[in-house]
Formats: C-alpha cells, sequence, structure tokens
C-alpha cells in the first residue's frame, strides 16, 4: 500500500505562482513512477505532469514552460511548481503513484484556483 497526501493548494490570481508537493508513505520502495493530474468541473480528469524513479519527466502541452515537476527521493516527496498560471488551470489536482506491479494509488485531492 501508498499513501500519498497532497499540499499546496490555493488562491492564486493569473500569472502567479503555487508549489503543489506530495508526500509518500508506505511501500514507496515500489514506486516507479508519480505524476499530478487534475479535474476541472464538468470535464474529465487529465494528466499534467508525470515523473518516472529514473527522472524521465512528461509534460501535457498546456502546462509545457510553466509547470515544473520533480521529485525528493530522500523525502518521498514530488513537486509540482506551477507559474505563470491562468484561469483554466483551475482544478482539483490530484497525486498519482504508479507501483512497479501498476497498481495506480491516487491523493485526496488540492484545489487550485486562478481568478482572472
Amino acid at each position: 500500500q501508498v499513501q500519498l497526501v497532497e499540499s499546496g493548494g490555493g488562491l492564486v490570481q493569473a500569472g502567479g505562482s503555487l508549489r503543489l508537493s506530495c508526500a509518500a508513505s508506505g511501500s514507496i520502495f515500489s514506486i516507479n513512477a508519480m505524476g499530478w493530474y487534475r479535474q476541472a468541473p464538468g470535464k474529465q480528469r487529465e494528466l499534467v505532469a508525470a515523473i518516472t524513479s529514473g527522472g524521465s519527466t512528461n509534460y501535457a502541452d498546456s502546462v509545457k514552460g510553466r509547470f515544473t515537476i520533480s521529485r525528493d527521493n530522500a523525502k518521498n516527496t514530488v513537486y509540482l511548481q506551477m507559474n505563470s498560471l491562468k484561469p483554466e488551470d483551475t482544478a482539483v489536482y490530484y497525486c498519482n503513484a504508479v507501483t512497479i506491479a501498476t497498481i495506480s494509488y491516487w491523493g485526496q485531492g488540492t484545489q487550485v484556483t486562478v481568478s482572472s
């Protein structure tokens, strides 16, 4: 089992920045990749960014150049630095971890609201 706890969401004006954190606990040795997804009202959940245990990253086209995903293996934490935020970035952001056995775990979600 893997437990994920997100923090760092909030309300910010357009053009501002936020940093999300996701702390993993439990069977962390089994985690292969971690990522951030988001879900806006009335829309499907979508991948925002992901990072593998080897450090390879992947981003949605809509956030490339604005968001950066990173991980601190010593702290078992993954971060999402979000800059130049836009109103369309407003959503609930979820942390995700996928194990070597391809089991997926989710955090409880954190709200990000960007005002225009």
